[in-house]
Parts: structure tokens; C-alpha cells; sequence
């Protein structure tokens, strides 16, 4: 295995491994989504959330739950491929796939985090589906700024309309 493949994580796995941290008095994170075609956008997002913390753990759609609440043509790039990839940014310390449309509610009830971030694109974190759980828990939402049009539904709306054109 190599350094960056330690760094996805089983839910088993990251339950103990928060465990270990929270006992070492880190401030944890988490941020969950898809991660599908990786952008910009996505960065601002886990740089914002990296910030609220010591650890970041990323709780990432699996490839099922992907399309079960974004349609049978996605994820366009496999849950193995999205997880490497997040895993190679300097500001993400854990990815664990999550098999959960809701993943934010899970990777909050696996972590157990100080802090949940979301994009703005949310709303404020009351309006969050994963609310009711941050509140069993105790953890303080974080609403991350957005980059308008820097979203996996606006560049596949433009490789569209670029194969329409050619």
C-alpha cells in the first residue's frame, strides 16, 4: 500500500482512526459529496474546510449512491479513480467512501467531527439535511463560499455543448 492509499478509509476504519485523533485533542472536519470531475470549485470548498480544523475527512459518494440522486449516466469517474484523487490533495487528509445518498449524515455519525462544512450553495447549516444529526452530536456547520459556475453540472453542460458544436 502506499501512503496515499493508507489514506482512504473504511467507515470501520475511520471510526477508530477519529477516535485516535479526537484522544490526541486534533480538531476534526468533515465535508462530504460526489467529487465527480474534480474542479476548482471543489478546492475552494476542502481548502475552506481543511481551514476550520486539524483533519479533514472527506466522506465520498460511492458510486451507487451516486446514482441513485444524480441518475444512472453518473458518477462519470469511478469511486476508486474520485478517491485517489482527493487523497492527492495536500489539504485532504481522509476520503472514506460512503454507500449513502445522505453521506453528510453518515460521514458525521462515522467521524463525529468538531466541525461539518457544506458549500454556500446549502443555505445556512439549519437548512442542511445532515442538520439533525450535527445537532445529536454537537458539531458546528460551516457554510464554504462557492465559485459561480464551477460545478461538475456546469462543465457537463459545456463538454455538451462543445460536442453539439464540433
Amino acid at each position: 500500500m502506499t501512503e496515499r492509499t493508507e489514506k482512504i478509509l473504511t467507515p470501520a476504519q475511520a471510526l477508530a482512526r477519529a477516535a485516535e485523533l479526537r484522544t490526541a485533542g486534533k480538531k476534526l472536519v468533515t465535508v462530504n459529496g460526489a467529487f465527480d470531475l474534480l474542479h476548482a470549485g471543489h478546492l475552494v470548498i476542502l481548502e475552506e474546510a481543511k481551514g476550520q480544523g486539524d483533519i479533514l475527512f472527506v466522506g465520498m459518494n460511492s458510486d451507487a449512491s451516486v446514482r441513485q440522486y444524480k441518475g444512472p449516466e453518473r458518477p462519470i469517474i469511478p469511486q476508486e479513480e474520485r478517491a485517489r484523487m482527493l487523497v492527492a490533495l495536500a489539504c485532504v487528509d481522509y476520503v472514506v467512501i460512503v454507500d449513502a445518498v445522505e453521506a453528510g449524515a453518515s460521514i458525521i455519525e462515522t467521524v463525529r467531527p468538531h466541525v461539518h462544512a457544506n458549500g454556500a450553495e446549502y443555505g445556512n447549516p439549519a437548512q442542511w439535511i445532515e442538520y439533525p444529526t450535527m445537532q445529536r452530536y454537537g458539531v458546528t456547520g460551516v457554510a464554504c463560499r462557492r465559485q459561480p459556475g464551477l460545478a461538475t453540472s456546469d462543465l457537463i453542460e459545456k463538454i455538451q455543448r462543445l460536442r453539439v458544436h464540433a
